[in-house]
């Protein structure tokens, strides 16, 4: 009873390390590992939080109980609460004279501080003494800490030091001075630059690990620059040989694998020095063949080495006997029961394949199984190896299994990945066009959005320019399979957005072109789309500028334009939609049909998605209209870099953004508005039709341009004008201020997918593959499925299958050099495919008078302002309505006259007129409306007097006016 007594004062107290801690830090440790919950430990960690807060403040602390405080704090730390009350006594105790201490402050700072930590300042001085320091231990704690806590402002204060340690008769602090060394390269490369041979000298060190620890940062060098290091081949493969017969000391060792990680590292820098290279891989056949052949598949960390063996041999110069030897190592991979070992042996044999195709004909049965194998990791490392394997004989069957398993899968990012994988592999091997077209319908109709835009733009092109292969006939054939199964699937519910612009776009432009199917008959599948889908305004868009493509076509053919009921319904519905893109569309739809079929042949030609068009920079064909301005009085462009006394409008939006980021919210209210100074202005008679600029108000908090860049002549003495000074906005933001902080939209591109990382599933070690094991295996019947699949997936291979680049337009480089030429042609996407917007984008209010600072637009321009020449020249908004009035009768006063969004298409007479009138225009005569012409909902000059009477009385409506956007857009 006595001993047991004894040994359990001994355990409290901590003897075996020849200091103690207290009963109560180990009570600590005991109930933190038995919390049941985390709240229970987060209960138990605060308190002891507040317990160190109170007692590390208490004076003249015992070093003892301060260390034991410290370690406390490492606790808190590692159990994610914030101990940072304690960071300066752990800075602190790194300046105490005794090594325990000192270890224990390093030992603390590297875990809690950063590099960029403010404390570090306190201990650079700290560490540079301790650098010079006698006592190794104290050297080796310095350098731990230097590792982890300089930075690329302090490196120049340590890193004499550190260099002048690579001499120390010490092998602990050569190493450690190596990794300091190394850690400054990762850093700041350029700052030890100059002692790069350094590394190179440690390789002949009589210490294997400073020569293990040069490795590390050699690799690294290697990896940028393979060809400086050329004369180190013999120098690496005389050390790999050494070590793998075993005459490093035995304390190397690693599961009776004599120093496996630094064989593994020396492996992947010979891959690196030998790959094309013949007379260096020369060198190292000789020892990586005899490490396959001494490997222990016994163990982990053999597996590891063979692994290694078989990477390199695979980079390398191809060597036959290596790759046999390498190939029999994967087939010990494929054939273990673990699932570790297959996914290296998946990912080796993907290595190997690049070099020696036959190789897979071996194992195809194994590949098999782990196709159909329930572990995902394993699966989808799979796929990739039959990635790498496809040819034109068996695509259609790898193809098949990945839409499947895209099919099964929730996992978005690597399903986005297998679809571009899949339409990749439909390019380049694809057996006939109508395989290719439903493989790509199956691809858009199971990813759905997730496919990249790219691959709808290249699927476009290719249609258009066909394969590539001067064949007429076959591209005709393409075009023709991909409107007969477009118009097969066009009302099949829950098509993806991306999907049905692609269908659109086809049906557009080949729809009608061999005539087996008519307009009519188009154009109605055409705005089924666009209703069936009403709330996507790009499959709209996509149908409209369809819709367009066909009529225009049928003009330039000289034949009659039937527009059917339900396409004119929608022509008119576009054309009085809140988005300015549907409304330009349908306007300019209506605009094609009132042209003659030679003007819509040269502005729309048949079948010239892909020519190029030449874009004038320099807008030439402008010049005349520049000249005869000139000529008329108009003043030359000055750009902005070239003006003098005038603020920058980027300066005023960078003021607004200033403002936005320091006054988030504002609470307190807005100044009122000062008093105008009435101006006294003479004014021309200006036509009712023309917007005239009025000056702006002096409002406060509000930059005003100076008075020498107003134009006095724009302004009149008898012009009738909306009396809007001082009126508070009533749609827009609830301000006065015109300067407000610029919207910033971004948008957020996702998109790498990598490998998945390896579970860790199955770690046991797998048997060893003898003879008589394999004898003894019993064997298993091959079903006649697997047969089949394997001799589909494998058989008849070659090396020369795939299409050559010069023939096929559709490779991954032009694709890449498509999109990186967009701005130049328009061959990258085609003409009717619009740049999809940001969903974040919100539509244009065109009452939102809290934005001034648009691109475009000047901060100091009311749009009210704008509207008032709308205004009859002898009516006033005063003398509309007496003083008496009821103001909110004026909102009550809807006009029934007919739908809102009823539009009528102009007649040719009326295009007429339109085209003559612009004309007109431009020799300076004033435009008046045609009588004849319709407007929808009231009048905008009636509704306009109204709503100035309003504002001007300062009166809010009690509801909205139901007519109000109606009269604008109008």
């Amino acid at each position: 009873m006595e001993q047991l007594r004894t040994i359990g004062r001994e355990l409290a107290m901590g003897s075996q390390g020849g200091f103690g801690q207290s009963k109560e830090f180990l009570d600590l440790v005991k109930s933190i590992g038995e919390a049941r919950s985390r709240a229970e430990e987060d209960r138990i960690v605060l308190h002891e939080i507040e317990t160190l807060k109170r007692r590390i403040i208490e004076p003249d602390i015992p070093k003892r109980k301060m260390k034991e405080y410290i370690i406390r704090l490492v606790y808190v730390e590692m159990l994610g609460h914030d101990a940072s009350f304690g960071y300066i006594h752990a800075v602190k105790m790194t300046h105490d004279d005794s090594i325990l201490l000192k270890r224990t402050g390093y030992l603390a700072v590297t875990l809690f501080l950063n590099e960029d930590h403010d404390l570090i300042i306190l201990i650079v001085n700290t560490i540079q003494k301790d650098l010079k320091s006698d006592n190794y231990l104290v050297v080796c704690a310095a350098l731990n800490a230097v590792c982890r806590l300089i930075n690329e402002e302090t490196i120049p204060a340590v890193l004499p030091q550190v260099v002048e340690l690579l001499g120390n008769p010490k092998e602990a602090v050569r190493k450690k001075a190596i990794m300091a060394l190394h850690r400054f390269y990762q850093r700041s490369p350029s700052s030890v630059s100059h002692l790069i041979s350094n590394f190179r000298k440690r390789l002949c060190d009589n210490d294997p690990g400073v020569m293990g620890a040069a490795l590390c940062p050699l690799f690294d060098l290697i990896t940028i620059d393979p060809s400086s290091y050329k004369e180190l081949v013999v120098s690496f493969v005389s050390i790999l040989k050494q070590v793998a017969e075993r005459r490093l000391p035995k304390s190397y060792d690693y599961h009776q694998m004599p120093a496996p990680f630094i064989q593994i590292k020396l492996l992947k820098i010979l891959a690196l020095l030998g790959g094309g290279d013949k007379h260096a891989s020369e060198h190292m056949y000789m020892v990586v063949g005899d490490i396959i052949k001494k490997c222990d598949a016994l163990s982990n960390i053999g597996n590891a080495v063979l692994y290694e063996c078989v990477c390199c041999v695979s980079a390398i110069y191809p060597n036959t006997k290596l790759l046999e030897a390498a190939a029999d190592a994967i087939s010990r991979f494929l054939k273990s029961d673990s699932h570790n070992l297959k996914y290296m042996g998946i990912d080796a044999l993907g290595r190997l394949v690049k070099i020696s195709p036959e190789v897979a004909e071996q194992h195809q049965l194994a590949v098999i199984d782990c196709l159909e194998d329930p572990d995902d990791t394993l699966k989808r490392k799979t796929f990739e190896l039959l990635y790498k394997m496809t040819k034109s004989s068996n695509v259609e069957v790898i193809v098949a299994h990945m839409i499947d398993y895209m099919i099964n899968i929730n996992d978005s990012h690597y399903k986005t990945e297998i679809a571009s994988r899949c339409v990749e592999l439909a390019e380049q091997f694809a057996p006939s066009n109508q395989w290719f077209i439903q493989t790509m319908n199956k691809v858009f109709e199971h990813a759905g959005d997730l496919v990249n835009l790219k691959v709808a733009h290249n699927l476009m092109r290719l249609i258009a320019e066909g394969f590539g292969q001067d064949d007429d006939t076959a591209d005709s054939q393409l075009r023709l399979s991909a409107v007969e199964s477009y118009l097969h699937i066009i009302g099949e519910p829950k098509l993806p957005s991306l999907f049905l612009q692609v269908i659109c776009w086809v049906l557009g432009e080949y729809g009608t072109v061999d005539g087996r199917y008519s307009a009519s008959y188009i154009t109605g599948k055409l705005c089924d789309v666009a209703e069936a889908h009403s709330n996507d305004d790009t499959v709209k868009a996509h149908a409209v500028a369809a819709l367009m493509k066909i009529y225009a076509f049928e003009v330039a053919a000289g034949r009659k334009v039937d527009i059917l009921p339900e396409c004119q319904s929608l022509i008119e519905e576009l054309s009085a939609s809140h988005s300015t893109d549907l409304q330009q569309r349908a306007y300019e739809l209506q605009a094609v049909l009132g042209l003659d079929s030679q003007a819509v042949e040269s502005i729309m030609p048949l079948d010239a998605s892909c020519e190029d068009i030449e874009v004038d920079k320099n807008l030439s064909f402008l010049n005349s209209y520049v000249q005869k301005s000139f000529e008329n009085g108009a003043q030359p462009y000055i750009p902005e870099s070239e003006r003098s006394g005038l603020p920058s409008i980027s300066n005023f939006r960078n003021q607004g953004h200033h403002e936005a980021s320091t006054h988030a919210l504002r609470f307190e209210a807005y100044d009122l508005p000062k008093t105008p100074i009435p101006k006294a202005l003479s004014v021309s008679h200006v036509s009712s039709l023309e917007v005239v600029p009025v000056p702006e108000p002096s409002y406060a908090r509000e930059v005003q341009l100076p008075s020498s860049s107003q134009s006095t002549s724009d302004t009149g003495p008898n012009e009738i004008k909306l009396r809007l000074h001082g009126v508070q906005k009533k749609w827009g933001r609830q301000n006065y201020s015109s300067i407000m902080p610029p919207t910033v939209n971004s948008t957020s591109q996702k998109t790498a997918n990598g490998v998945s990382s390896l579970d860790g599933v199955g770690t046991a070690s797998s048997k060893a593959p003898d003879a008589s094991y394999n004898s003894r295996k019993p064997q298993v019947e091959i079903s006649p499925e697997k047969q089949k699949l394997a001799a589909s997936l494998f058989g008849g291979l070659s090396k020369t299958e795939k299409r050559s680049s010069t023939t096929h337009k559709t490779t991954k480089a032009a694709a890449h050099v498509a999109d990186k030429s967009q701005v130049q042609k328009s061959v990258a996407a085609p003409n009717e495919i619009p740049v999809e917007k940001s969903a974040a984008t919100p539509p244009h209010d065109l009452l939102d008078l809290g934005d001034p600072d648009e691109v475009g637009n000047s901060p100091l321009i009311d749009p009210f302002k704008q509207l008032e020449g709308l205004l009859e020249p002898g009516t006033s908004p005063l003398n509309a309505v007496g003083s008496d009035s009821n103001i909110m009768a004026l909102y009550s006063e809807i006009p029934s006259s007919g739908p809102t969004g009823a539009v009528n298409a102009p007649t040719t007479s009326e295009n007429e007129n339109l085209l003559s009138g612009s004309s007109n225009a431009k020799h300076g005569e004033t435009v008046v409306a045609q009588p004849t012409q319709i407007s929808k909902g009231p009048n905008p000059k009636d509704s306009l007097q109204k709503d100035a009477l309003v504002r001007q009385m300062g009166v809010t409506p009690s509801s909205q006016n139901p007519n109000l956007f109606k009269d604008l857009l109008g």
